[in-house]
């Protein structure tokens, strides 16, 4: 049996027994040990792939480009795949207020469970609401400003600044495009021999990919239950409902929206897309970062499901990095979830600006700390719902965390294998 064929099983296998070892802990009073000697093996993975992402955007975005035979090429793929990401989370975002307006999953949350929620996640939900207003005090092209770094070294230092790194790629790749073959062939083809190496650093990293999501899934049982698994029954059963509703829109998402753009618009077959991109889907989960599953998803995408690297090596990071139709959708889920629960109603036209801030956030707050979180702050109080009410959704966010990183994921494959096949540059 090939084990990389087979990838996707070992992982389900890790994650599955980091589940069980999770609940374990959590019953037996392991916490301690839980955190001492098996969730630094999660740490590792992620590290590992938090390392190797900047090399690899830098090096495939800067070969990818210089390789197109002109700048308008690359201002069509550009074009598409801006387009496409807009309207993806458009659709998410459509798909969570239907739902959470027609199950209204907060008339459920019994006051005492409000009650109590809103007491005990206090302190975090504090400590978001003053990132949040760091965030708000950025002025409306503070975006634009943020994704033009000051120091080239300093934005490839850290993972954050993402969005700065695929800009630098893409300029150096223009550039190179731009100047004589002659001199442009010695840089080029240093950036070619690191992308190869990272490629092959992301196999021999995935052969503790099992390992590494069984530790992390068991960190996450563990940090949200602490030595008490009924604290884990507790928060499922009391937002129960609020999570349902979370997750069948994403589910929604994937099927529908994903599912139709595959099925009608590329050649490809679903059950090969599913099969190829599975690792990097399990690997989102267990990891609730779409930066770090990045090099996974470009070894999937161009080797699995057949996308040229040309495409593949500018949609992917961008989408890494701006693409998030699960956080929206969670957004507006959770937005309207919390003025149910606190009873405050919301108009039309305070969900058209929910839509409207949400399309901005996936877009616009890369560089902002737990952007996810903070943005929805900022649209509960664009609307008139107290930003303390973010307290009742905490202790569970860590869990749809993980659920909407995967739907950010494939989105990211999805609009890269869309996109390619527009171009004419798969292979099926």
């Amino acid at each position: 049996m090939n084990w990389q064929k087979q990838l996707h099983i070992w992982i389900i296998l890790g994650l599955v027994l980091g589940l069980g070892y999770g609940i374990l802990s959590a019953a037996m009073g392991w916490g301690e040990f839980t955190q001492n000697w098996i969730s630094p093996f999660g740490d590792i993975f992620l590290n590992a792939l938090f390392m190797i992402a900047v090399p690899l955007v830098l090096g495939s975005i800067i070969t990818g480009v210089s390789s197109l035979s002109d700048t308008r090429k690359l201002a069509r793929i550009g074009g598409k795949t801006i387009a496409i990401y807009i309207g993806t989370t458009v659709f998410a975002l459509i798909i969570g207020l239907v739902l959470v307006n027609i199950v209204r999953p907060g008339d459920t949350v019994p006051e005492d469970v409000r009650t109590e929620l809103q007491a005990e996640w206090s302190d975090m939900a504090e400590e978001r609401q003053e990132s949040a207003a760091s965030a708000e005090e950025r002025g409306p092209l503070q975006a634009f400003v943020d994704m033009v770094p000051r120091n080239i070294a300093a934005a490839a230092s850290n993972n954050r600044n993402m969005l700065q790194v695929v800009l630098i790629a893409v300029l150096f790749g223009i550039a190179l495009l731009l100047i004589p073959k002659e001199k442009a062939q010695p840089l080029l083809g240093l950036f070619e021999s690191l992308t190869a190496t990272v490629i092959k650093l992301v196999e021999i990293i995935m052969w503790i990919a099992p390992l590494g999501v069984f530790a992390l899934l068991a960190d996450t049982v563990s940090l949200i239950s602490g030595d008490n698994l009924s604290e884990l029954w507790r928060l499922l059963g009391a937002l129960g409902f609020y999570m349902l509703v979370v997750l069948a829109g994403l589910v929604l998402q994937v099927v529908i929206t994903y599912g139709s753009l595959i099925k009608f618009f590329t050649p490809m077959g679903i059950k090969k897309f599913i099969m190829g991109i599975a690792p990097a889907q399990l690997v989102a989960f267990s990891t609730s970062s779409s930066g770090a599953t990045l090099p996974v998803t470009m070894d999937r995408v161009e080797n699995k499901l057949g996308v040229g690297e040309e495409v593949s090596s500018f949609v992917l990071p961008l989408g890494a990095t701006i693409n998030m139709d699960g956080t929206a959708l969670y957004q507006a889920v959770a937005a309207v979830f919390i003025a149910q629960t606190l009873g405050i109603a919301l108009g039309f036209m305070d969900q058209i600006e929910i839509i409207l801030l949400a399309v901005l956030a996936s877009i616009g707050t890369a560089a902002v700390p737990s952007a996810g979180i903070i943005m929805l702050i900022i649209i509960l109080q664009s609307v008139g719902v107290p930003a303390a009410g973010i307290a009742l959704i905490l202790g569970v966010d860590r869990i749809l965390d993980m659920c909407r990183t995967v739907c950010n994921v494939t989105g990211d494959a999805t609009v890269a294998t869309l996109v390619a096949s527009s171009e004419g540059q798969i292979e099926t």
